[in-house]
């Protein structure tokens, strides 16, 4: 995605919580992909965050999702956003509590 005009802040940098937000996007498809055609309510218990380096309007961003680990109950995810130039922008994780419905 292009980092656009949007999501900056006045000094130019692309907003923590906008970052937060696609990580925590990508993470919770990630999930609904791991789960595959059960059916279930995926909800995080927790969400870290960490910011590596700046990220500048006209940046194009990648979110790269993936669970490393889980069960019927629970899944661990990780997250990472890097730009074209394939540096690390932001790192996330995150458990995800798996809840059958009907």
């Amino acid at each position: 995605m292009l980092a656009d005009e949007r999501f900056a802040n006045p000094a130019g940098i692309i907003q923590g919580g906008f970052l937060a937000a696609m990580i925590d996007s990508a993470m919770g498809a990630s999930v609904i992909t791991y789960v595959e055609d059960q059916k279930v309510f995926a909800t995080n218990t927790d969400l870290t965050v960490r910011f590596l380096r700046p990220a500048r309007i006209g940046v194009q961003l990648l979110c790269e999702a993936t669970v490393v680990s889980g069960g019927k109950t629970v899944a661990f995810v990780e997250a990472k956003i890097s730009d074209e130039q394939d540096r690390l922008i932001a790192l996330g994780s995150s458990t995800y509590l798996l809840l059958k419905r009907k």
